[in-house]
Protein backbone atom coordinates (compact mmCIF):
# COMPACT_ATOMS: atom_id res chain seq x y z
CA UNK A 1 0.00 0.00 0.00
CA UNK A 2 1.12 3.49 -0.79
CA UNK A 3 2.16 5.59 1.92
CA UNK A 4 0.22 8.16 3.08
CA UNK A 5 0.55 12.20 2.85
CA UNK A 6 -0.40 14.87 4.81
CA UNK A 7 -3.78 15.42 3.41
CA UNK A 8 -4.75 11.93 2.56
CA UNK A 9 -4.64 11.39 6.31
CA UNK A 10 -6.39 14.93 7.12
CA UNK A 11 -9.38 13.81 5.42
CA UNK A 12 -9.15 10.49 6.81
CA UNK A 13 -9.84 12.12 10.12
CA UNK A 14 -12.71 14.61 9.02
CA UNK A 15 -14.54 11.79 7.65
CA UNK A 16 -13.72 10.20 11.31
CA UNK A 17 -15.48 12.39 12.85
CA UNK A 18 -18.66 12.39 10.51
CA UNK A 19 -17.85 15.42 8.03
CA UNK A 20 -19.44 14.39 5.13
CA UNK A 21 -18.19 17.27 2.47
CA UNK A 22 -15.93 20.01 2.21
CA UNK A 23 -17.62 23.61 0.61
CA UNK A 24 -14.73 25.45 -0.85
CA UNK A 25 -13.40 26.71 -4.20
CA UNK A 26 -9.92 24.75 -5.26
CA UNK A 27 -6.61 26.62 -5.73
CA UNK A 28 -3.14 26.35 -5.68
CA UNK A 29 -2.03 25.40 -1.44
CA UNK A 30 -5.99 23.75 -1.12
CA UNK A 31 -5.12 21.37 -4.43
CA UNK A 32 -3.34 18.78 -2.24
CA UNK A 33 -6.64 18.74 -0.08
CA UNK A 34 -9.02 18.51 -3.21
CA UNK A 35 -6.83 15.85 -4.80
CA UNK A 36 -6.98 13.63 -1.36
CA UNK A 37 -10.97 14.12 -1.38
CA UNK A 38 -10.99 13.28 -5.18
CA UNK A 39 -10.14 9.72 -3.65
CA UNK A 40 -11.87 9.40 -0.74
CA UNK A 41 -15.14 7.76 -1.05
CA UNK A 42 -16.40 8.85 2.34
CA UNK A 43 -16.01 12.34 1.66
CA UNK A 44 -17.36 14.84 -1.43
CA UNK A 45 -16.04 17.75 -2.35
CA UNK A 46 -18.76 20.57 -3.18
CA UNK A 47 -17.50 23.38 -5.50
CA UNK A 48 -19.08 26.51 -4.87
CA UNK A 49 -18.51 29.93 -6.97
CA UNK A 50 -17.70 32.17 -3.76
CA UNK A 51 -15.82 31.02 -0.10
CA UNK A 52 -18.23 33.44 1.12
CA UNK A 53 -20.87 30.88 0.61
CA UNK A 54 -18.95 27.54 1.70
CA UNK A 55 -18.59 28.95 4.89
CA UNK A 56 -22.20 29.72 5.27
CA UNK A 57 -23.41 26.63 3.69
CA UNK A 58 -21.25 24.61 6.36
CA UNK A 59 -22.64 26.54 8.79
CA UNK A 60 -25.96 26.05 7.92
CA UNK A 61 -25.57 21.95 7.45
CA UNK A 62 -24.28 22.14 10.83
CA UNK A 63 -27.07 23.89 12.29
CA UNK A 64 -29.52 21.51 10.50
CA UNK A 65 -27.56 18.21 11.00
CA UNK A 66 -25.98 19.10 15.04
CA UNK A 67 -22.93 17.51 13.67
CA UNK A 68 -19.47 18.84 12.36
CA UNK A 69 -19.58 20.52 8.91
CA UNK A 70 -16.33 21.78 6.84
CA UNK A 71 -15.54 24.05 4.45
CA UNK A 72 -11.91 25.45 3.30
CA UNK A 73 -10.23 28.53 1.33
CA UNK A 74 -6.98 28.49 -0.96
CA UNK A 75 -4.09 30.80 0.75
CA UNK A 76 -4.90 34.80 0.73
CA UNK A 77 -7.60 36.05 -0.73
CA UNK A 78 -9.45 32.39 -1.04
CA UNK A 79 -9.16 31.74 2.88
CA UNK A 80 -10.23 36.00 3.47
CA UNK A 81 -13.48 34.95 1.78
CA UNK A 82 -14.39 32.35 4.42
CA UNK A 83 -14.02 35.10 7.27
CA UNK A 84 -17.83 36.70 7.03
CA UNK A 85 -19.54 33.12 6.76
CA UNK A 86 -17.17 31.35 9.52
CA UNK A 87 -18.52 34.60 11.60
CA UNK A 88 -21.82 33.85 11.09
CA UNK A 89 -21.81 30.28 11.90
CA UNK A 90 -19.86 31.09 14.94
CA UNK A 91 -22.40 33.26 16.43
CA UNK A 92 -24.70 31.22 15.76
CA UNK A 93 -22.92 27.83 17.59
CA UNK A 94 -22.99 25.90 14.59
CA UNK A 95 -19.55 23.69 14.69
CA UNK A 96 -17.72 24.27 11.63
CA UNK A 97 -14.01 23.30 10.97
CA UNK A 98 -12.69 25.84 8.60
CA UNK A 99 -9.13 24.74 6.06
CA UNK A 100 -7.34 28.17 5.88
CA UNK A 101 -4.37 26.71 3.02
CA UNK A 102 -1.29 28.84 3.27
CA UNK A 103 1.64 29.61 1.23
CA UNK A 104 4.89 27.53 1.09
CA UNK A 105 6.08 27.50 4.96
CA UNK A 106 9.28 28.67 3.80
CA UNK A 107 8.36 31.60 2.40
CA UNK A 108 6.08 32.82 5.15
CA UNK A 109 6.83 36.32 6.67
CA UNK A 110 8.77 37.67 3.30
CA UNK A 111 6.10 39.26 1.90
CA UNK A 112 5.21 35.94 -0.77
CA UNK A 113 3.07 36.68 -3.57
CA UNK A 114 -0.83 36.39 -1.78
CA UNK A 115 0.47 35.74 1.80
CA UNK A 116 -1.67 36.57 4.78
CA UNK A 117 -2.04 35.89 8.72
CA UNK A 118 -4.77 33.21 8.94
CA UNK A 119 -3.28 32.99 12.48
CA UNK A 120 -4.42 36.92 13.23
CA UNK A 121 -7.26 36.94 10.94
CA UNK A 122 -9.34 34.39 12.06
CA UNK A 123 -8.76 35.18 15.89
CA UNK A 124 -12.01 36.67 16.59
CA UNK A 125 -14.34 34.21 14.56
CA UNK A 126 -13.27 30.61 16.03
CA UNK A 127 -12.40 28.71 19.65
CA UNK A 128 -9.27 27.79 18.03
CA UNK A 129 -6.82 28.89 15.41
CA UNK A 130 -3.85 27.15 14.87
CA UNK A 131 -1.37 26.41 11.73
CA UNK A 132 0.05 23.29 11.12
CA UNK A 133 3.41 23.66 10.12
CA UNK A 134 5.20 20.07 10.39
CA UNK A 135 3.13 16.75 9.13
CA UNK A 136 4.22 14.98 13.12
CA UNK A 137 1.53 17.59 14.31
CA UNK A 138 -1.34 17.41 12.04
CA UNK A 139 -3.16 14.18 13.45
CA UNK A 140 -3.13 15.94 17.39
CA UNK A 141 -3.79 19.36 16.02
CA UNK A 142 -6.46 18.33 14.10
CA UNK A 143 -8.26 16.53 16.66
CA UNK A 144 -7.84 19.56 19.10
CA UNK A 145 -9.27 21.45 16.35
CA UNK A 146 -12.87 19.10 15.84
CA UNK A 147 -12.96 18.79 19.58
CA UNK A 148 -12.98 22.56 19.87
CA UNK A 149 -15.68 22.83 17.30
CA UNK A 150 -17.97 20.21 18.90
CA UNK A 151 -17.39 20.73 22.31
CA UNK A 152 -17.52 24.09 22.60
CA UNK A 153 -19.66 25.05 19.83
CA UNK A 154 -18.41 27.13 17.12
CA UNK A 155 -15.68 27.62 14.49
CA UNK A 156 -12.27 25.85 15.10
CA UNK A 157 -9.84 26.66 11.72
CA UNK A 158 -6.54 25.06 11.37
CA UNK A 159 -3.99 26.82 8.26
CA UNK A 160 -2.03 24.37 6.23
CA UNK A 161 0.64 25.59 3.57
CA UNK A 162 0.51 23.48 1.01
CA UNK A 163 3.73 22.44 0.75
CA UNK A 164 3.22 20.48 4.58
CA UNK A 165 0.27 19.05 3.04
CA UNK A 166 2.17 17.41 0.26
CA UNK A 167 4.65 15.66 2.69
CA UNK A 168 4.44 12.23 3.75
CA UNK A 169 2.16 11.72 6.95
CA UNK A 170 4.11 10.12 9.66
CA UNK A 171 3.76 6.47 9.40
CA UNK A 172 3.21 5.32 13.16
CA UNK A 173 0.97 8.27 13.85
CA UNK A 174 -1.71 7.91 16.33
CA UNK A 175 -5.44 7.22 15.63
CA UNK A 176 -7.21 9.22 18.45
CA UNK A 177 -10.72 8.88 19.77
CA UNK A 178 -12.59 12.12 18.52
CA UNK A 179 -15.05 13.48 20.29
CA UNK A 180 -18.33 14.03 18.38
CA UNK A 181 -21.07 15.19 20.20
CA UNK A 182 -21.37 17.73 23.03
CA UNK A 183 -22.37 15.80 26.83
CA UNK A 184 -25.47 17.46 29.06
CA UNK A 185 -24.20 20.21 31.23
CA UNK A 186 -26.07 19.89 35.01
CA UNK A 187 -25.97 22.78 37.10
CA UNK A 188 -24.86 22.24 40.77
CA UNK A 189 -26.94 21.72 43.62
CA UNK A 190 -26.90 25.19 45.34
CA UNK A 191 -27.57 26.91 42.06
CA UNK A 192 -30.84 25.13 41.75
CA UNK A 193 -31.86 24.89 45.62
CA UNK A 194 -30.97 28.93 44.84
CA UNK A 195 -33.12 29.42 41.95
CA UNK A 196 -35.75 26.74 43.26
CA UNK A 197 -36.24 29.57 46.77
CA UNK A 198 -36.32 32.58 44.09
CA UNK A 199 -39.62 30.70 42.23
CA UNK A 200 -41.08 29.97 45.38
CA UNK A 201 -40.72 33.19 46.35
CA UNK A 202 -41.98 34.95 43.27
CA UNK A 203 -46.03 36.37 42.81
CA UNK A 204 -45.54 36.59 39.03
CA UNK A 205 -42.78 34.30 36.81
CA UNK A 206 -42.11 35.58 33.09
CA UNK A 207 -39.94 32.91 31.11
CA UNK A 208 -38.16 34.20 28.12
CA UNK A 209 -36.68 31.63 25.76
CA UNK A 210 -33.55 31.60 23.29
CA UNK A 211 -32.13 28.81 21.00
CA UNK A 212 -30.41 27.01 24.03
CA UNK A 213 -34.27 25.79 24.74
CA UNK A 214 -33.57 23.39 21.41
CA UNK A 215 -35.10 20.18 22.67
CA UNK A 216 -36.32 21.55 25.80
CA UNK A 217 -40.03 22.41 24.82
CA UNK A 218 -41.53 19.59 26.73
CA UNK A 219 -39.88 20.63 30.15
CA UNK A 220 -39.99 24.42 29.30
CA UNK A 221 -44.04 23.73 28.70
CA UNK A 222 -43.85 22.26 32.03
CA UNK A 223 -41.91 24.29 34.34
CA UNK A 224 -44.73 26.76 32.77
CA UNK A 225 -47.70 25.13 33.63
CA UNK A 226 -46.30 24.81 37.51
CA UNK A 227 -45.68 28.04 38.14
CA UNK A 228 -48.48 29.83 35.86
CA UNK A 229 -45.63 31.55 33.43
CA UNK A 230 -46.01 32.84 30.32
CA UNK A 231 -43.73 32.09 28.08
CA UNK A 232 -42.14 34.63 25.36
CA UNK A 233 -39.28 34.13 23.07
CA UNK A 234 -36.60 36.03 21.26
CA UNK A 235 -36.07 35.39 17.65
CA UNK A 236 -33.99 32.49 17.41
CA UNK A 237 -36.25 30.53 20.11
CA UNK A 238 -39.30 30.97 18.02
CA UNK A 239 -38.62 27.66 16.07
CA UNK A 240 -37.81 26.12 19.23
CA UNK A 241 -41.05 27.52 21.88
CA UNK A 242 -43.77 29.60 20.04
CA UNK A 243 -45.44 26.06 18.76
CA UNK A 244 -47.57 24.05 20.86
CA UNK A 245 -47.50 26.65 23.54
CA UNK A 246 -50.80 27.56 25.15
CA UNK A 247 -48.88 30.31 26.97
CA UNK A 248 -47.21 32.17 24.10
CA UNK A 249 -47.19 35.92 24.73
CA UNK A 250 -45.20 36.21 21.18
CA UNK A 251 -41.91 38.16 21.10
CA UNK A 252 -39.68 40.55 22.32
CA UNK A 253 -36.92 43.10 20.63
CA UNK A 254 -36.61 44.74 16.96
CA UNK A 255 -39.13 42.79 15.36
CA UNK A 256 -41.65 41.72 18.46
CA UNK A 257 -45.37 41.72 18.48
CA UNK A 258 -47.90 40.74 21.32
CA UNK A 259 -47.40 40.64 24.93
CA UNK A 260 -43.64 39.36 25.30
CA UNK A 261 -42.53 43.04 26.25
CA UNK A 262 -45.38 43.73 28.78
CA UNK A 263 -44.76 39.98 30.29
CA UNK A 264 -40.63 40.24 30.66
CA UNK A 265 -41.27 43.97 32.38
CA UNK A 266 -44.45 43.34 34.82
CA UNK A 267 -43.25 40.05 36.07
CA UNK A 268 -41.76 39.96 39.52
CA UNK A 269 -39.12 37.41 38.44
CA UNK A 270 -37.90 37.32 34.56
CA UNK A 271 -35.93 33.77 33.61
CA UNK A 272 -33.93 33.67 30.71
CA UNK A 273 -33.68 30.38 28.99
CA UNK A 274 -30.92 29.86 27.10
CA UNK A 275 -30.72 33.06 25.12
CA UNK A 276 -28.26 35.81 24.17
CA UNK A 277 -31.26 38.60 23.69
CA UNK A 278 -28.59 41.65 22.24
CA UNK A 279 -31.74 44.41 22.60
CA UNK A 280 -30.49 45.14 26.56
CA UNK A 281 -33.20 47.96 26.50
CA UNK A 282 -35.85 45.87 26.20
CA UNK A 283 -34.88 43.94 29.23
CA UNK A 284 -36.49 44.90 33.05
CA UNK A 285 -33.50 47.00 35.21
CA UNK A 286 -36.50 46.66 38.55
CA UNK A 287 -37.28 42.90 38.44
CA UNK A 288 -35.36 40.05 39.66
CA UNK A 289 -33.41 38.06 36.66
CA UNK A 290 -32.26 34.82 36.80
CA UNK A 291 -30.08 33.40 33.06
CA UNK A 292 -29.80 29.71 32.51
CA UNK A 293 -26.99 29.25 29.34
CA UNK A 294 -24.71 26.15 28.68
CA UNK A 295 -22.31 29.44 27.79
CA UNK A 296 -21.11 30.79 31.27
CA UNK A 297 -19.44 33.72 29.02
CA UNK A 298 -23.19 34.74 28.23
CA UNK A 299 -24.44 34.67 31.23
CA UNK A 300 -25.00 38.31 32.68
CA UNK A 301 -23.62 40.62 29.59
CA UNK A 302 -27.03 41.85 28.39
CA UNK A 303 -28.44 42.61 32.30
CA UNK A 304 -27.95 42.74 36.10
CA UNK A 305 -28.58 39.58 37.28
CA UNK A 306 -29.64 38.26 40.73
CA UNK A 307 -28.89 34.37 39.65
CA UNK A 308 -26.52 32.99 36.97
CA UNK A 309 -27.07 29.07 36.39
CA UNK A 310 -24.92 27.48 34.28
CA UNK A 311 -26.37 24.75 32.56
CA UNK A 312 -28.13 23.21 29.81
CA UNK A 313 -31.80 24.31 29.76
CA UNK A 314 -33.30 20.94 29.63
CA UNK A 315 -31.14 19.36 32.71
CA UNK A 316 -32.01 22.64 34.54
CA UNK A 317 -35.50 22.54 34.37
CA UNK A 318 -35.75 18.59 34.66
CA UNK A 319 -33.61 19.26 38.02
CA UNK A 320 -35.71 22.35 38.94
CA UNK A 321 -39.57 21.49 38.14
CA UNK A 322 -39.81 18.38 40.92
CA UNK A 323 -38.44 20.86 43.72
CA UNK A 324 -40.36 24.16 42.94
CA UNK A 325 -44.18 24.69 44.46
CA UNK A 326 -47.11 24.25 42.18
CA UNK A 327 -48.77 27.78 41.49
CA UNK A 328 -52.67 28.14 41.41
CA UNK A 329 -52.64 32.08 40.96
CA UNK A 330 -53.46 32.76 37.37
CA UNK A 331 -53.73 36.27 37.16
CA UNK A 332 -50.97 37.34 35.87
CA UNK A 333 -50.78 34.58 33.25
CA UNK A 334 -54.15 35.62 32.18
CA UNK A 335 -53.58 39.10 32.34
CA UNK A 336 -50.92 38.48 29.71
CA UNK A 337 -52.82 35.86 27.62
CA UNK A 338 -55.38 38.57 27.07
CA UNK A 339 -52.81 41.02 26.14
CA UNK A 340 -50.98 38.92 23.80
CA UNK A 341 -54.86 38.45 22.07
CA UNK A 342 -55.44 41.71 22.23
CA UNK A 343 -52.11 43.00 20.12
CA UNK A 344 -52.53 40.29 17.51
CA UNK A 345 -56.02 41.37 17.16
CA UNK A 346 -55.34 44.96 17.03
CA UNK A 347 -52.93 45.18 14.60
CA UNK A 348 -55.11 45.67 11.56
CA UNK A 349 -55.17 48.59 9.64
CA UNK A 350 -56.20 50.59 6.45
CA UNK A 351 -52.96 49.52 4.84
CA UNK A 352 -53.69 45.62 4.69
CA UNK A 353 -57.16 45.91 3.53
CA UNK A 354 -57.78 44.37 -0.08
CA UNK A 355 -54.10 42.37 0.46
CA UNK A 356 -54.61 40.05 -1.71
CA UNK A 357 -55.66 43.11 -4.48
CA UNK A 358 -52.91 45.43 -4.05
CA UNK A 359 -50.41 45.88 -6.51
CA UNK A 360 -46.90 46.10 -6.14
CA UNK A 361 -48.33 42.91 -3.89
CA UNK A 362 -47.14 43.13 0.16
CA UNK A 363 -44.26 41.36 1.32
CA UNK A 364 -46.75 39.79 4.20
CA UNK A 365 -49.21 38.59 1.87
CA UNK A 366 -46.48 36.50 0.23
CA UNK A 367 -45.17 35.43 3.58
CA UNK A 368 -48.07 34.32 4.48
CA UNK A 369 -48.82 32.46 1.34
CA UNK A 370 -45.48 31.07 1.56
CA UNK A 371 -46.15 29.79 4.87
CA UNK A 372 -49.45 28.10 4.14
CA UNK A 373 -48.03 26.28 0.76
CA UNK A 374 -44.73 25.21 2.53
CA UNK A 375 -44.12 21.15 3.76
CA UNK A 376 -44.29 20.87 7.71
CA UNK A 377 -40.85 19.87 8.19
CA UNK A 378 -39.37 22.30 5.55
CA UNK A 379 -36.23 24.53 6.52
CA UNK A 380 -36.27 28.14 5.64
CA UNK A 381 -33.39 30.00 5.42
CA UNK A 382 -33.78 33.52 5.70
CA UNK A 383 -31.94 36.69 4.66
CA UNK A 384 -31.25 39.60 6.72
CA UNK A 385 -33.25 42.52 6.69
CA UNK A 386 -36.87 42.80 5.63
CA UNK A 387 -37.16 38.88 5.00
CA UNK A 388 -36.36 38.80 9.17
CA UNK A 389 -39.59 40.44 9.53
CA UNK A 390 -41.69 38.59 7.31
CA UNK A 391 -39.92 35.50 8.65
CA UNK A 392 -40.31 36.13 12.52
CA UNK A 393 -44.21 37.04 11.83
CA UNK A 394 -45.75 34.94 9.54
CA UNK A 395 -43.70 30.82 9.79
CA UNK A 396 -45.45 29.05 11.73
CA UNK A 397 -42.96 26.98 13.91
CA UNK A 398 -44.74 22.95 14.36
CA UNK A 399 -41.22 21.57 15.68
CA UNK A 400 -40.40 19.71 12.63
CA UNK A 401 -39.89 23.39 10.86
CA UNK A 402 -36.81 24.69 10.64
CA UNK A 403 -35.54 28.58 9.96
CA UNK A 404 -32.11 29.71 9.80
CA UNK A 405 -30.43 32.90 9.24
CA UNK A 406 -27.83 34.84 10.03
CA UNK A 407 -30.27 36.19 13.38
CA UNK A 408 -26.66 36.79 15.39
CA UNK A 409 -24.54 38.09 12.98
CA UNK A 410 -26.46 40.06 10.50
CA UNK A 411 -25.12 39.59 7.53
CA UNK A 412 -26.83 40.27 4.29
CA UNK A 413 -26.95 37.51 1.61
CA UNK A 414 -26.94 34.81 3.82
CA UNK A 415 -29.80 32.66 2.92
CA UNK A 416 -29.27 31.38 -0.93
CA UNK A 417 -25.73 30.39 0.64
CA UNK A 418 -27.24 28.62 3.91
CA UNK A 419 -30.09 26.89 1.67
CA UNK A 420 -27.37 25.04 -0.46
CA UNK A 421 -25.75 23.35 3.03
CA UNK A 422 -29.38 22.72 4.08
CA UNK A 423 -30.50 21.29 0.88
CA UNK A 424 -27.01 18.90 0.73
CA UNK A 425 -27.92 17.04 4.08
CA UNK A 426 -30.99 15.41 2.83
CA UNK A 427 -32.27 16.31 -0.91
CA UNK A 428 -35.91 15.19 -0.41
CA UNK A 429 -36.28 17.62 2.15
CA UNK A 430 -37.89 21.23 1.25
CA UNK A 431 -35.28 24.07 1.73
CA UNK A 432 -37.13 27.60 0.70
CA UNK A 433 -34.77 30.74 0.61
CA UNK A 434 -36.58 33.76 1.46
CA UNK A 435 -34.33 36.35 -0.31
CA UNK A 436 -33.97 39.75 -0.40
CA UNK A 437 -33.10 41.42 -3.72
CA UNK A 438 -29.75 43.02 -2.34
CA UNK A 439 -28.92 39.92 -0.19
CA UNK A 440 -29.37 37.48 -3.25
CA UNK A 441 -27.69 40.20 -6.26
CA UNK A 442 -24.70 40.09 -3.32
CA UNK A 443 -23.75 36.41 -4.02
CA UNK A 444 -26.01 35.48 -6.97
CA UNK A 445 -23.40 33.21 -8.35
CA UNK A 446 -23.85 30.66 -6.47
CA UNK A 447 -27.39 30.55 -7.78
CA UNK A 448 -25.25 28.37 -10.40
CA UNK A 449 -24.06 26.16 -7.45
CA UNK A 450 -27.99 25.18 -7.55
CA UNK A 451 -27.90 24.43 -11.23
CA UNK A 452 -24.60 22.45 -11.17
CA UNK A 453 -25.97 20.20 -8.74
CA UNK A 454 -29.37 19.95 -9.46
CA UNK A 455 -30.16 21.55 -5.98
CA UNK A 456 -34.02 21.67 -5.42
CA UNK A 457 -33.64 24.56 -3.91
CA UNK A 458 -36.59 26.82 -3.90
CA UNK A 459 -35.52 30.54 -3.86
CA UNK A 460 -38.81 32.94 -3.47
CA UNK A 461 -37.33 35.81 -4.25
CA UNK A 462 -39.10 39.79 -2.42
CA UNK A 463 -37.77 42.13 -4.69
CA UNK A 464 -38.90 45.46 -4.02
CA UNK A 465 -35.76 46.75 -5.78
CA UNK A 466 -34.37 48.48 -2.76
CA UNK A 467 -32.47 47.78 0.49
CA UNK A 468 -35.75 48.34 1.98
CA UNK A 469 -34.36 47.80 5.70
CA UNK A 470 -31.63 50.42 5.22
CA UNK A 471 -34.44 52.56 4.13
CA UNK A 472 -36.44 52.09 7.35
CA UNK A 473 -33.03 53.13 9.35
CA UNK A 474 -32.69 56.09 7.48
CA UNK A 475 -36.48 56.91 7.80
CA UNK A 476 -35.73 56.13 11.74
CA UNK A 477 -32.96 58.64 11.75
CA UNK A 478 -34.63 61.78 9.99
CA UNK A 479 -32.61 60.99 6.86
CA UNK A 480 -33.81 60.86 3.23
CA UNK A 481 -32.85 57.50 1.71
CA UNK A 482 -29.97 57.95 -0.56
CA UNK A 483 -27.86 54.94 -2.16
CA UNK A 484 -30.62 52.19 -1.37
CA UNK A 485 -32.05 51.64 -4.65
CA UNK A 486 -31.48 48.60 -7.36
CA UNK A 487 -31.64 48.56 -10.64
CA UNK A 488 -32.94 44.61 -11.08
CA UNK A 489 -33.56 42.40 -13.97
CA UNK A 490 -36.06 40.07 -14.65
CA UNK A 491 -34.59 37.33 -12.34
CA UNK A 492 -36.70 34.91 -13.44
CA UNK A 493 -35.53 35.04 -16.77
CA UNK A 494 -31.96 35.18 -15.27
CA UNK A 495 -32.55 31.70 -13.56
CA UNK A 496 -33.77 30.26 -16.63
CA UNK A 497 -31.08 31.48 -18.73
CA UNK A 498 -29.00 29.94 -15.68
CA UNK A 499 -30.47 26.17 -16.20
CA UNK A 500 -33.38 26.66 -13.26
CA UNK A 501 -36.87 27.05 -13.24
CA UNK A 502 -37.76 30.62 -13.33
CA UNK A 503 -41.03 32.76 -12.81
CA UNK A 504 -42.03 36.15 -12.27
CA UNK A 505 -45.03 36.92 -10.10
CA UNK A 506 -46.28 40.99 -10.57
CA UNK A 507 -50.11 40.31 -9.53
CA UNK A 508 -51.50 38.99 -5.82
CA UNK A 509 -53.57 36.24 -7.78
CA UNK A 510 -50.57 34.69 -9.57
CA UNK A 511 -48.80 33.98 -6.13
CA UNK A 512 -50.51 30.91 -5.25
CA UNK A 513 -49.81 28.93 -8.58
CA UNK A 514 -46.57 30.10 -9.15
CA UNK A 515 -45.32 29.02 -5.90
CA UNK A 516 -46.98 25.65 -6.33
CA UNK A 517 -45.83 25.12 -9.60
CA UNK A 518 -42.08 25.71 -8.44
CA UNK A 519 -42.64 23.32 -5.32
CA UNK A 520 -43.43 20.69 -7.61
CA UNK A 521 -40.57 21.41 -9.77
CA UNK A 522 -37.90 18.63 -9.27
CA UNK A 523 -34.60 21.01 -9.32
CA UNK A 524 -33.60 24.33 -8.46
CA UNK A 525 -36.43 26.88 -8.92
CA UNK A 526 -36.68 30.81 -8.57
CA UNK A 527 -39.94 32.64 -7.90
CA UNK A 528 -39.11 36.89 -8.38
CA UNK A 529 -41.64 38.03 -6.30
CA UNK A 530 -42.08 41.93 -7.62
CA UNK A 531 -43.06 43.01 -3.90
CA UNK A 532 -44.06 46.89 -2.50
CA UNK A 533 -40.74 49.41 -1.57
CA UNK A 534 -43.25 51.48 0.79
CA UNK A 535 -44.37 48.19 3.14
CA UNK A 536 -42.87 49.11 6.82
CA UNK A 537 -43.20 52.42 6.09
CA UNK A 538 -45.47 53.65 9.41
CA UNK A 539 -43.10 54.69 11.86
CA UNK A 540 -42.42 52.74 14.51
CA UNK A 541 -44.27 52.06 17.81
CA UNK A 542 -41.34 52.68 20.61
CA UNK A 543 -39.47 55.07 21.81
CA UNK A 544 -36.23 56.28 20.54
CA UNK A 545 -34.19 55.05 23.43
CA UNK A 546 -35.03 51.49 22.83
CA UNK A 547 -33.15 51.47 19.05
CA UNK A 548 -31.18 53.40 17.10
CA UNK A 549 -31.57 53.66 13.54
CA UNK A 550 -33.96 50.96 13.34
CA UNK A 551 -37.63 50.29 12.83
CA UNK A 552 -39.01 48.33 15.86
CA UNK A 553 -42.70 47.23 15.00
CA UNK A 554 -44.90 46.69 12.19
CA UNK A 555 -47.20 45.92 14.50
CA UNK A 556 -49.63 47.76 12.94
CA UNK A 557 -49.65 45.89 9.43
CA UNK A 558 -49.64 42.91 10.61
CA UNK A 559 -51.98 40.57 8.28
CA UNK A 560 -55.29 38.82 9.98
CA UNK A 561 -54.05 35.55 10.78
CA UNK A 562 -50.06 36.51 10.55
CA UNK A 563 -47.49 36.03 13.09
CA UNK A 564 -47.20 32.54 11.85
CA UNK A 565 -51.17 31.82 12.34
CA UNK A 566 -50.42 32.90 15.77
CA UNK A 567 -53.80 34.88 16.02
CA UNK A 568 -55.94 31.39 16.18
CA UNK A 569 -53.21 30.47 18.57
CA UNK A 570 -53.71 33.09 20.96
CA UNK A 571 -57.63 33.27 20.91
CA UNK A 572 -57.67 29.13 21.65
CA UNK A 573 -55.16 30.33 24.63
CA UNK A 574 -57.49 32.74 25.71
CA UNK A 575 -60.89 30.55 25.27
CA UNK A 576 -58.95 27.89 27.62
CA UNK A 577 -58.20 30.55 30.30
CA UNK A 578 -60.21 29.93 33.61
CA UNK A 579 -63.45 32.54 34.07
CA UNK A 580 -63.69 33.21 37.86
Amino acid sequence: MAKQNVSEQFVDILARAGVKRLYGVVGDSLNPVVDAIRRNPEIDWIQVRHEETAAFAAGAEAQVTGELAACAGSCGPGNLHLINGLYDAHRSMAPVLALASHIPSSEIGLGYFQETHPELLFQECSHYNEMISNPQQMPRLLQTAIQHAIGRGGVAVVSMPGDVASQPAPEKSVEHALVTSRPSVRPGDAEIEKLCRMVDEAKRVTLFCGSGTAGAHAEVMEFAERVKAPVGHALRGKEWIQYDNPYDVGMSGLLGYGAAYEATNECDLLILLGTDFPYNAFLPTDVKIVQVDVRPEHLGRRSKLDLAVWGDVRETLRCLTPRVKAKSDRKFLDRMLKKHADALEGVISAYTRKVDKHVPIHPEYVASVLDELADDDAVFTVDTGMCNVWAARYLTPNGKRRVIGSFSHGSMANALPQAIGAQFTDRNRQVVSMSGDGGFTMLMGDFLTLVQYDLPVKVVLFNNSSLGMVELEMLVGGLPSFGTTNKNPDFAAVARASGAYGVRVEKPKQLESALKDAFKHKGPALVDVVTDPNALSIPPKISADMVTGFALSASKIVLDGGVGRMVQMARSNLRNVPRP
